[in-house]
């Protein structure tokens, strides 16, 4: 064994450990998330508020309301938990990483959060209202939209989630620029494949609609432009380091 290796099942157990701290940061938010669901819940109410269109939302289940709390608790914790997670994440492999890697830690996981809050902020602000005034808009005169409580949180969540995702690609991109595992050629190259894979999955996250599907493509489409960019000037500096580095 090197020196100052450790061995595969010390490498287990600080896996272990780090994923228990990271369920451990979950819980606590989560707990802390439930005491104001209340508010959040009101807040998600919002867009069914404003719909141009007649929409009654109904509890169809006695636990419901209850169940639908829980959920959003939960969500929000792991939410705020990503940058624990992400920390825990890099804590892990940070031994087999150089110095000048581990200095992209701190910026790394804030552009992380904040990619994930614009992506959930893009469908709340923006597409669940569209999605809800042109389905909704859809019914009859004489029929009335009843939608069931827990159906619509599931529906908007779903959306807000699936688009925080999303919105990592360019994180994503900063990761394997850096590894040197992607390159703009690459990217470019296979540009049209992408797209394709972007709207079969956008009809995989997405409600089964062909608007909302490309809703998400879209944004999907324009992120892997932002990614060839952000490749472009990862590449660019580590083929300057690279050429300094033979130079000296």
């Amino acid at each position: 064994m090197i020196k100052g290796e450790m061995p595969f099942l010390d490498h287990l157990e600080e896996l272990r450990w780090r994923i228990i701290k990271s369920l451990i940061s979950v819980v606590i938010f989560t707990i802390g998330a439930f005491a104001i669901s209340d508010y959040v819940l009101h807040w998600l109410l919002l867009p069914a508020e404003h719909v141009n269109v007649q929409l009654s939302l109904q509890v169809l289940k006695i636990q419901a309301v209850f169940i639908i709390k829980l959920e959003i608790a939960l969500i929000i914790g792991v939410i705020m938990s990503i940058p624990v997670i992400l920390y825990q994440i890099w804590a892990f492999i940070a031994p087999g990483l150089h110095d000048s890697e581990k200095k992209y830690i701190w910026p790394l996981i804030f552009f992380a959060m904040v990619s994930f809050l614009v992506g959930g902020a893009f469908a709340y602000f923006i597409i669940v209202p569209y999605t809800l005034d042109f389905f909704l808009g859809l019914a009859p005169v004489n029929v009335s939209n009843n939608i069931a409580l827990d159906y619509y949180f599931g529906f908007l969540l779903r959306l807000i989630i699936v688009f925080g995702i999303v919105f990592e690609l360019p994180v994503l991109s900063v990761i394997l620029s850096r590894l040197g595992l992607i390159s703009p050629a690459f990217l470019r190259k296979y540009r049209r494949h992408a797209i394709v894979l972007f709207f079969v999955l956008a009809a995989i996250l997405t409600p089964p609609d062909p608007t909302t599907q490309v809703l998400l493509a879209v944004p999907l489409v324009l992120l892997y432009e932002v990614t060839i960019l952000i490749s472009y000037i990862f590449n660019k500096k580590r083929k300057a380091k690279e050429l300094a580095e033979e130079q000296s």
